[in-house]
């Protein structure tokens, strides 16, 4: 196993926008959705996205914070591409503030009020761990 850093493996990240965001039922299956981050692609082991409280994800993290993120790059003419599977932990915030703060005008198309939209909350998952595949290179980093 080779041994890349978080930086590095943010920089073959830095044009992922969809990750499949995964989280536990209510019976305990395994439930998985695409998720954008629009744009907000600085990766340093946190990840924002933008969901309506009535959302199943919503639901199902408030009943268990633990959620797994799949990141998956095209390869290119002078790169392998990369997948990223990353464990950690969801947080759901309802501060206008913190909406402000993680906004681009992207989300317009789905949110018809901006920050002001009822119902929106922003999912925050803070990574504990990041495995990665790029060509023969895989590792894991700890966050």
């Amino acid at each position: 196993m080779s041994k890349k850093t978080l930086a590095e493996i943010a920089k073959e990240m830095a044009d992922i926008d969809i990750a499949i965001l995964s989280t536990h039922t209510e019976n305990g299956e395994i439930a998985n959705r695409p998720m954008s981050n629009n744009g907000d692609v600085a990766y340093d082991g946190t990840s924002y996205y933008f969901s309506y409280e009535q959302a199943r994800a919503v639901s199902d993290i408030q009943r268990n914070p633990k959620v797994a993120l799949g990141f998956s790059s095209k390869a290119g003419l002078f790169s392998r591409g990369i997948y990223v599977a990353v464990e950690g932990t969801a947080e759901l915030i309802r501060d206008k503030a913190a909406f402000r703060q993680h906004w681009t005008s992207d989300l317009d198309k789905w949110f018809d009020n901006g920050v002001d939209t009822p119902g929106i909350v922003l999912i925050k998952v803070t990574a504990k761990r990041a495995t990665y595949w790029a060509g023969r290179d895989e590792g894991e980093v700890e966050l």
